[in-house]
């Protein structure tokens, strides 16, 4: 019987995130008027972008740091790469721009907090504000045929060649699932099998777990610290592009609003320590679907989407104090049992 509870117990602690994920899936399913293959596929296209954000807000806060600045750096990068492609009309320069200018956005953060040893906190603040004002002031006083003719809104020009397709790529579906949703499941396989399969993994969990410890253990703290936080600036690069490919334009006072909340969300109901060095990353694709159910289910029940957001921090309070209790309950009835022995 112990032998059960405590594997039981083990299931628990380590797939967590899976069963959160399995009753708000329920609870959506009772709410919708009727569970489609469509709505369920919608959840994966809808999950996208947040998710690829969130998997590299996982890889910051499992060194014990926090990246405030993804929401406005994907509004940043999406809207100048929306000048680059209706500069080039070319995709793939599109692509390449959008990671190059997430990692040197991530790579500024990185360097002050890393290198500086300037508090992510604040340095991550700083830029939020920086990266949409520049986004917002860019806008405004970059030629208009740049912008495609939008005069508060960057849009992709729809008369080049390439607009089609970019379109479709961002909407399109591969054996009724969406690409973008694909992309998604690629990106958490490349973070999971970095985070886990590698040297680099090991070191990101150290630091997080005991930074002190993990210098005397000769690990590059401030390197690796710079590392991650150019890896999340990679991640919101992509999540750039794949936000003008669903969408083809970015606004810049409304692209991005509040996704570090929910970036951070998605990584805590994905059962990763806002402390550090505990967590699966896996764990963050079942937070950030979570999150998207949430949004449906708000819906379908016809509630004020004004009132959405409560909700949201309602249920992050929740599960971030049943995260800070299960340890002590564990370690409470463990006391009990030694005592009664």
């Amino acid at each position: 019987m112990k032998t059960k509870k405590s594997m039981l117990g083990k299931i628990w602690s380590r797939y967590n995130y899976v069963f959160v994920f399995l009753v708000i899936f329920l609870v959506y399913a009772l709410s919708s008027n009727g569970l489609t293959w469509n709505g369920v596929m919608n959840i994966f296209r809808h999950s996208a972008v947040v998710g690829i954000i969130a998997l590299g807000m996982g890889l910051v806060c499992l060194t014990g740091e926090i990246d405030l600045s993804v929401g406005s750096m994907l509004a940043m990068v999406s809207g100048f790469a929306v000048v680059i492609f209706n500069m080039t009309d070319n995709i793939f320069v599109t692509l390449i721009f959008t990671i190059v200018f997430g990692a040197v956005c991530g790579l500024i953060n990185g360097v002050l907090v890393g290198a500086v040893e300037m508090p992510a906190f604040i340095v991550t603040l700083a830029t939020m504000l920086i990266y949409r004002s520049v986004a917002q002031y860019a806008c405004q006083h970059i030629s208009k045929e740049l912008c495609g003719g939008g005069s508060s809104v960057y849009r992709m020009t729809s008369s080049h060649n390439s607009y089609q397709t970019l379109y479709q790529f961002g909407n399109g579906k591969m054996l009724t699932i969406p690409i973008v949703g694909l992309i998604l499941l690629i990106m958490t396989a490349l973070v999971v099998y970095l985070s886990t399969s590698t040297k680099f993994g090991k070191k990101v969990y150290a630091i997080g777990s005991n930074e002190k410890g993990a210098r005397m253990s000769g690990i590059n703290v401030s390197a690796m610290k710079v590392i991650v936080f150019v890896l999340a600036g990679v991640m919101t690069g992509i999540a750039a592009f794949l936000w003008i490919a669903m969408n083809g334009s970015s606004d810049p006072a409304t692209t991005g609003k509040s996704y570090e909340m929910y970036a951070i969300a998605a990584v805590v109901l994905g059962g990763i320590s806002m402390s550090g060095g505990k967590g699966r990353c896996l764990g963050i694709l079942f937070g950030a679907m979570s999150y998207t159910i949430i949004d449906k289910i708000i819906v379908a029940l016809k509630m004020d989407s004004l009132i959405n957001d409560a909700i949201k921090g309602t249920i992050l309070i929740i599960v971030i104090l049943i995260q800070l209790a299960g340890p002590k309950i564990k370690d409470l009835v463990t006391s009990r049992r030694k005592i009664k022995a």
